[in-house]
């Protein structure tokens, strides 16, 4: 989260509570990846509830570096590739499942190019007033491309669920990048992904709505001599 480390760690662990709940409702193993996505932003915002304390301290530079680069890690490389692959993984329409086997592909180049430079490129944290800046330096030349594959990833795929209730997830996560950029234009990493952290809490509820699928194409046993 972007404002203090208090807001940050507090929403770390609701957020993981709220994770923990999620999974407890899956009912397959499919449901699995979706119903982890609370949880998994939760572990992002302790993170940098860890960035808030160890940035004013030189001493603690070694953790403020994992903590950045695990920060950046879900930023980047992890939400482009898993929102859409977890959502695929609860489709039940085969028409729908293909268009989201597109959005995974997209996603798939998203995370494995931004993955790449976090490797390859410096990257720093630093607070700036009541925000985290995270600065990249990343090649200019594809960078606008690849962060318009990363909103089409993470964003479109709810569109295209047939799950009850999420459209609204995908209504959520288009409205808050859009909030994101025009008022934070320099801090829309962090922003967005606090927006997008409680946005994750709307996963339980729609958790509630999702069936088992083998409830739904039930298996008939064939009796065996």
């Amino acid at each position: 989260m972007c404002f203090s480390a208090n807001a940050s760690f507090g929403a770390g662990v609701v957020l993981t509570v709220i994770g923990v709940a999620s999974i407890k409702k899956t009912q397959h193993r499919s449901q699995l990846l979706f119903a982890s996505i609370p949880l998994l932003f939760g572990i992002q915002q302790l993170a940098e509830g860890v960035l808030w304390m160890t940035i004013p301290n030189p001493a603690y530079l070694g953790i403020q570096k994992i903590a950045t680069y695990v920060y950046l890690f879900f930023a980047q490389f992890l939400w482009p590739i898993w929102v859409p692959v977890a959502i695929l993984l609860v489709e039940k329409s085969e028409t729908r499942k293909k268009i989201q086997w597109v959005l995974f592909g997209v996603g798939l180049i998203a995370g494995l190019y931004l993955g790449y430079c976090l490797l390859a490129f410096h990257v720093e944290a630093k607070i700036a007033g009541h925000h985290i800046t995270y600065l990249l330096d990343n090649p200019v030349s594809p960078q606008n491309s690849i962060f318009v594959l990363y909103g089409i990833a993470s964003i479109l795929p709810a569109f295209f669920s047939h799950i009850k209730r999420m459209w609204i997830l995908g209504v959520l996560a288009l409205v808050s990048y859009l909030v994101s950029a025009f008022f934070f234009e320099h801090y829309v990493l962090s922003v967005w992904c606090f927006f997008a952290s409680i946005m994750s809490l709307t996963i339980y509820a729609i958790m509630t709505g999702i069936s088992d699928p083998e409830e739904q194409h039930p298996m008939i046993a064939i009796p065996t001599s």
